[in-house]
């Protein structure tokens, strides 16, 4: 990696040899040197040269124009003194962040392995795709660099990698031919909180909220889990690079307090959209995998947070869900199954972004009910080939049925029309509300086009809270 000696211009650790820049953009590149030096930027693809001056604290930025895929290339940066980042890559920059599902290593976790992960990682050699890792980083203020460095995608540092990212970025690779860069800023068991600044987060945080924003590094009690944290120290010195958009995994972290997460999420990616200042550029995120949590002691359904994040994907524009709810294990919170969550976000980018023909990106959604002869008729959403059940037959064990008494039964589900779900029930001669799937721990099982529909319910009717009589327990990531 270029290293910056003292006297020389310096530049944040996300610009390194083997970097990847978005093509066909104006992509900024910035540092900081002696006030008011000049600094000249050569790019070896077009051999032009830009000058910009340093203001009154040493800062400098400049855009350049990036050409189409391609490379290696360099990238000169002088102020005097010459710093060439070699080995450069044009091609497509996606930033992955989130939580630990996010963070989960190909190696997987301790106990945790990943399905097919040591073959993967085995064939995994690919030098036009390059990974930057962003270490942990809680800080009460903004920080200027990340702790990382860019690698090719060998076996020793694929291992080492987010799963869900690798797989993302293998299917981008295969389809669009181009270089492919991912930038991971992950923190297992981090809240959605952590990642929105001190001005935006305020709404979120509320006297019985767990954690406070922190003003000064004692306030800090959760490094992970405080809001604004990892905004400062790990999202802040990515801010600007370019990108062609991000995805995201997490949620898990939020469930207790999953009223308000729809609107974190929309106002979080606002946020950065403002702060890199390229458009509404797009955000495909994962739908939590189903888990018991009651392992944990978790008093919470989850199902619930599923919901806010079914919510936002319509409150978000330029965006995409990737539903999980056939891929998450009951005793476990770390799916092994990375390479499904990192295809079905891959599958939205190249559907939604870059204009892949011939591919379903998007499950389908719940629309509307209608109470028809003592039975409820679903409509949906994006269902162009239809709904299936996973069991041959429609046999799903997963819709309950209500009356106004607001008590639910397991319901029979027929195929009705070939475009609808007829539930019913001889339990409730009258009904006037359905869930499907509305649990912690399921596996889905109802299909349209090969992706599974999320979970949902027809009534806002409050969801009580569980007993938990065991022996508290941690959640730890």
């Amino acid at each position: 990696m270029a290293t910056v000696a003292q006297g020389k211009v310096w530049m944040p650790a996300v610009f390194g040899d083997g970097m990847v820049l978005q093509r066909e953009s104006n992509v900024k590149l910035w540092g900081t040197t002696d006030i008011n030096k000049v600094v000249k930027v050569t790019t070896s693809w077009n051999d032009k040269t830009y000058l910009v001056k340093a203001d009154k604290k040493g800062k400098w930025q400049v855009a350049v124009t990036t050409p189409e895929a391609g490379g290696p290339y360099d990238v000169t940066v002088s102020d005097g003194e010459d710093v060439v980042f070699s080995d450069v890559l044009i091609g497509e920059v996606w930033l992955c962040a989130g939580q630990s599902n996010m963070e989960m290593p190909m190696k997987g976790f301790p106990s945790q392995p990943i399905d097919n992960g040591n073959i993967d990682v085995l064939h995994s050699g690919d030098p036009q795709l390059r990974l930057l890792t962003s270490k942990r980083t809680s800080r009460v203020e903004p920080i200027d660099t990340v702790y990382g460095k860019w690698a090719n995608a060998v076996p020793e540092t694929v291992r080492e990698f987010s799963a869900t990212a690798y797989y993302f970025g293998r299917e981008l690779r295969r389809m669009l031919n181009v270089p492919v860069g991912l930038i991971v800023t992950a923190w297992g068991g981090s809240s959605c909180e952590s990642w929105i600044d001190r001005e935006h987060v305020k709404d979120f945080v509320t006297a019985k909220s767990p954690y406070q924003i922190p003003y000064k590094p004692s306030d800090i009690k959760s490094p992970n889990r405080q809001p604004t944290v990892l905004f400062n120290g790990m999202l802040n010195p990515i801010i600007g690079y370019g990108i062609r958009g991000a995805i995201w995994y997490q949620g898990e972290d939020n469930i207790p307090r999953y009223q308000d997460y729809a609107q974190q999420m929309k106002t979080m990616v606002s946020l950065w959209r403002e702060k890199w200042d390229i458009g509404e550029f797009p955000f495909f995120y994962c739908q939590i995998a189903p888990y018991d949590y009651s392992l944990i002691n978790w008093t919470v359904n989850s199902a619930l947070l599923r919901e806010q994040q079914f919510m936002a994907e319509k409150e978000i524009p330029t965006s995409g869900m990737a539903v999980l709810l056939d891929a998450g294990i009951e005793y476990g919170i770390h799916p092994p199954q990375k390479n499904i969550a990192g295809e079905r976000l891959a599958i939205l980018a190249l559907a939604k972004t870059y204009g892949v023909k011939g591919v379903n990106a998007e499950s389908a959604r719940y629309k509307s009910m209608e109470v028809k002869d003592g039975s409820v008729i679903l409509s949906f959403e994006n269902d162009k080939m239809n709904l299936y059940c996973k069991n041959s037959a429609f046999t799903s064990k997963y819709f309950e049925i209500a009356g106004e008494d607001r008590v639910f039964y397991p319901a029979k589900v027929e195929l009705y029309k070939r475009k609808f779900l007829k539930i019913s029930s001889p339990d409730v001669p009258d009904p006037v509300a359905v869930r499907y799937a509305f649990k912690d721990w399921v596996v889905g099982d109802i299909f349209c086009d090969n992706l599974p529909i999320s979970s949902f319910r027809t009534d806002s009717w409050p969801v009580p809270e569980r007993v938990i009589e065991k022996e508290k327990k941690e959640y730890d990531r």
